[in-house]
């Protein structure tokens, strides 16, 4: 398995075994409560999952790439299901 593939796995891993949903696990990263994740705190979920310091940066940087569908440079809780669903279905 590749790096992606165990930083996915490790992502899949935190939302399906500490919270009870995803949009529980949206809430609890939402730090600042405006409806989306911003790279901050897209890094702060990848350090919960174990992803290494030098990583965090880039991966949190490439999720929003991926998912931000509405161009403000951040997930939204569609974009954030979006993604985990696709984790759903890959692990």
């Amino acid at each position: 398995m590749g790096a992606k593939e165990n930083i996915l796995k490790d992502i899949h891993t935190l939302i399906t075994t500490k919270f009870k949903s995803p949009e529980e696990a949206f809430l609890a990263f939402d730090k600042d409560k405006d409806g989306s994740l911003n790279k901050d705190e897209i890094k702060d979920l990848l350090k919960e999952a174990g992803v290494n310091t030098f990583l965090r940066g880039m991966v949190a940087g490439e999720m929003i790439k991926g998912y931000d569908k509405s161009g403000d440079d951040k997930m939204n809780k569609e974009e954030f299901h979006v993604a985990i669903a696709e984790l759903n279905r890959d692990y």
